[in-house]
């Protein structure tokens, strides 16, 4: 115990299982986030009493999570929000988990865990569901994945305040992309909802969630991998309708993305920005002005800068906006010349989980298939690179792990997919952009893998439904002679189906000219925007 009297926490990883197994203590596991203020105000209230701190360390292994550092540790633990409270055997399994404890009732909890580990020991253990099944059930691809989903968001559309679900309500906004080209109407209503309730119209970006079903009970913390999320549909919303404020929209947020999380000391984005004080976001602007500026959390990670380029590159491509452009590639550098060795992407500068992490790969895959399709930077040698120890470090059967081997249950394969839907996402780009077939058959299996389940996911992981739209369907290919920035290149990257691909400086055409491909059918060639324009609607038909 420190000598202030609070809780002495051990950082996760095999140090701390192996003194739990020595000592013959349960763990107690609390995860927490920089942008949580029920974390600060548990550590007040709760973790400062010294009769709790020393309750803790005689009777436990106090171990601690940044959930952000060590998302693996997250997606096993967690138990539903932050902080998780959690009480694990010295082997990972768990005793009891619980959200926010105020003194009274932590006093209480760790009598009755103590309890149970002094009759059963290690044998209270027990593996989350969620992890407990290794394999996924597999089926064949078929449109009605896509029909499926389609008919999910409809069903679980809130008519009255738009969005998905009742409580609590996220941005979704994958849910969000699905719906454009399906129900223009129905993603619209949710872009809007979002915009009045989520979107800081002070600050600009958007906050994580609302606890209520009409969007109240705001949660005002901005995480960088969201807002990322939200140019990426906002912007592609304005390519679909060219309503202005889905742009203006866009833009601010880069605004915000751009000067409050720029590290500049590392030349990427940074993680988070904390809620504030109590109160903060209900005061007129010019008190705001006035206010101190909530802390934000300056560390790296490189997953979320992969999807912070992904979007600035969209939304660059469809305004020609410069900033967009600067800041993509400068965080694309970032993460390609520190973090990348050999195909491998490192979670952030300053470690955290073990790489590779799926979700990171693929994140970072993506944001660098967009740099080089849509602005025409960085190299598909360093894409084909990610791709390749994706597949040979974490595929496992036919779909993907999130990780390698690790303490506690980090050692059971999880195989989430919303990240799996993604790799194969931009394993589809990268079978078109590189000319590689093998990339294409490796999502199919990815996609397949998971296919036997579909008929169960919901509006959160509605990519999967699109990409296996675009497997089944053949995605739109664009072909430029042109490079990047050129006209036609410029009339290519603005068709309204954020599904396409643009391959830019091909050099199988003519120069001057474009072509359009979807599945077998080839356009003639087009020497202008608007003949592309005309191309790409009979090829659709």
């Amino acid at each position: 115990m420190d000598d202030d009297g609070r809780v002495e926490w051990r950082e996760w990883g095999e140090g701390a299982f192996v003194e739990a197994t020595e000592r013959e203590l349960p763990i107690l596991l609390s995860l927490t986030a920089t942008w949580c203020e029920p974390c600060r105000e548990m550590d007040r209230e709760t973790y400062a009493v010294p009769a709790i701190a020393a309750h803790v360390h005689d009777g436990f292994v106090p171990v601690r999570a940044d959930v952000d550092r060590h998302p693996r540790v997250r997606d096993r633990y967690a138990t539903g929000g932050f902080p998780s409270t959690v009480f694990l055997t010295p082997d990972g399994r768990t005793l009891a988990g619980a959200g926010y404890l105020g003194p009274d009732a932590m006093r209480g909890v760790l009598d009755r865990i103590r309890e149970v580990w002094a009759e059963s020991g290690a044998d209270a253990g027990r593996i989350p569901q969620a992890i407990r099944d290794d394999e996924p059930p597999a089926g064949t691809l078929t449109p009605a994945i896509e029909a499926a989903m389609a008919t999910r968001l409809q069903e679980n559309h809130d008519e009255v305040a738009g969005g998905w679900g009742t409580a609590p309500k996220f941005p979704l906004p994958d849910a969000i992309e699905f719906a454009l080209d399906r129900d223009r109407e129905m993603a619209q209503r949710s872009l809007e909802a979002v915009a009045a309730n989520l979107f800081d119209e002070h600050e600009g970006g958007f906050f994580r969630f609302a606890t209520e079903a009409d969007w109240s009970g705001v949660h005002h913390e901005k995480l960088l991998d969201s807002n990322a999320a939200l140019v990426r549909a906002f912007a592609n919303a304005y390519c679909y309708t060219g309503e202005s404020r889905y742009r203006e929209i866009a833009g601010r947020t880069i605004g915000y993305l751009t000067t409050t999380l720029w590290n500049a000391e590392a030349g990427a984005f940074a993680a988070s920005q904390a809620p504030g004080e109590i109160g903060s976001y209900t005061l007129s602007a010019s008190d705001r002005e006035s206010a101190a500026e909530p802390p934000v959390d300056r560390s790296v990670y490189a997953g979320p800068n992969g999807l912070a380029v992904e979007a600035l590159a969209t939304y660059a491509a469809y305004t020609d906006d410069e900033r967009a452009r600067r800041y993509a590639e400068r965080a694309l550098s970032f993460v390609h010349e520190e973090l990348l060795d050999d195909g491998v992407v490192s979670h952030s500068p300053e470690g955290g989980d073990e790489a590779p992490l799926l979700r990171t790969q693929a994140r970072v895959l993506r944001g660098s298939l967009a740099a080089r399709s849509l602005l025409g930077i960085g190299d598909l040698e360093g894409a084909c690179a990610i791709a390749d120890a994706t597949l040979d470090r974490l595929r496992d059967g036919e779909s993907f792990v999130d990780g390698p081997p690790g303490p506690g249950l980090l050692d059971r394969p999880l195989r989430p997919i919303d990240a799996n839907a993604t790799l194969a996402d931009g394993l589809l780009d990268l079978a078109i952009l590189a000319d590689e077939p093998r990339y294409r058959e490796a999502a199919r299996g990815c996609l397949e893998a998971f296919a036997g389940a579909s008929d169960r996911f919901g509006p959160q992981v509605a990519r999967y439904a699109s990409v296996v739209a675009r497997l089944l369907e053949g995605p739109l290919v664009v072909r430029v002679a042109d490079p990047a920035g050129s006209t036609l290149h410029r009339g290519a990257v603005r068709v309204a189906d954020h599904g396409k691909i643009v391959v830019p400086d091909d050099d199988g055409l003519p120069a001057g000219t474009a072509r359009v491909e979807r599945g077998g059918a080839v356009s003639e060639l087009a020497e202008s925007p608007a003949e592309l324009t005309d191309r790409v609607g009979a090829i659709l038909e």
